[in-house]
C-alpha cells in the first residue's frame, strides 16, 4: 500500500512540473512562500474569537502551507513520516508527560 504522504508529495510535483514551476521552487523561496502562507493563515484569526473564524478560509491556507512543506520535504529528500516522528520522539523526551500535562510551560521552564 503506498504512502498517502509520498501519494500526494508526487501529485504536487507533478502539478508544479506540468508548469514548470521547479525553476521558482528553490528552498528559500519555498521556505518563504510557506511562512507567508502561515501568515495568511494567522490573518484569518486576527481581532476574532477563534470559533467565529471562517473554516473555509482556513482550509484554503492550511492546504497552502501544507503544500510548501511538502514541497521543501521533497526537495531535500526527507520522509515526512520519518521526520514527524523523529520530531514526536524528541517531545516526548522534552516533554514527559507526568511534568507536562496540562501545562503551557516550555520544556526547560517544567
Amino acid at each position: 500500500m503506498p504512502n498517502p504522504i509520498e501519494s500526494l508529495t508526487e501529485e504536487i510535483v507533478a502539478f508544479r512540473d506540468a508548469r514548470d514551476w521547479r525553476q521558482f521552487h528553490n528552498p528559500k523561496d519555498l521556505a518563504l512562500a510557506l511562512s507567508i502562507e502561515a501568515a495568511e493563515l494567522n490573518e484569518l484569526f486576527l481581532w476574532k474569537a477563534h470559533e467565529s473564524v471562517d473554516a473555509s478560509g482556513v482550509r484554503e491556507e492550511l492546504a497552502d502551507v501544507i503544500i510548501y512543506a511538502l514541497l521543501i520535504a521533497h526537495h531535500y529528500g526527507l520522509s515526512v513520516e520519518e521526520i514527524v516522528r523523529e520530531k514526536l520522539e524528541i517531545n516526548a523526551k522534552r516533554y514527559p508527560q507526568e511534568l507536562s500535562r496540562g501545562s503551557a510551560r516550555k520544556y526547560d521552564e517544567l
